[in-house]
């Protein structure tokens, strides 16, 4: 964990005034942390907005794009897998699956072991489209990312690592977020 190598200074006191909404007064590292919240939020929304954008041209949302993309390079997987790869609900990944059936990209197929398993997998019309569109989309996502240098981004890739390992046990513990 990091740490300050000054002392914390003393908690900024903003006088309020009327009509004004009430101002927090926290300490730096609390400040720090809240700045950080909002940047690393905005460059998310940022960058997925411009990703969006670039599936969208070919009909499809950013989900269902990632559900081909994840299917097309791992090949055919149980839904609970392409659920938790791609992080939507259970009933999310059962509504998403059945569109990209409807549209004929996705099939559904049974799991050999378990009659309540079901495994989705690329059709040859998903299978070509997500061939013909993943490279205009991973141009696209290198686009969003150039305002910062190759290093630069093997440095974020680390401490963005690091900072989801850290907040995922927090969860797994089952940590009070308030201290």
């Amino acid at each position: 964990m990091a740490t300050r190598s000054a002392p914390a200074a003393p908690a900024a006191i903003i006088e309020h005034q009327p009509g004004a909404p009430h101002p927090l007064t926290v300490d730096p590292d609390t400040a720090d942390a809240l700045k950080l919240w909002v940047v690393l939020s905005r460059a998310q929304a940022a960058v997925a907005n411009h990703v969006a954008a670039d599936v969208q041209r070919h009909g499809l949302t950013l989900t269902e794009f990632a559900i081909l993309e994840a299917l097309y390079h791992r090949g055919a997987m149980l839904l609970g897998e392409v659920q938790r790869r791609i992080l939507v609900s259970s009933g999310g990944i059962t509504f998403l699956v059945d569109r990209l059936v409807a549209k004929g990209l996705v099939e559904r197929q049974a799991c050999p072991s378990d009659r309540r398993a079901r495994y989705a997998a690329l059709t040859p019309a998903g299978e070509a489209l997500i061939a013909r569109i993943f490279p205009g989309h991973a141009e696209a996502i290198r686009r969003a990312v150039s305002t910062l240098a190759p290093d630069e981004q093997r440095a974020a890739i680390g401490l963005l690592r690091t900072l989801g390992r850290g907040a995922a046990a927090l969860e797994r513990e089952g940590a009070d977020p308030t201290p």
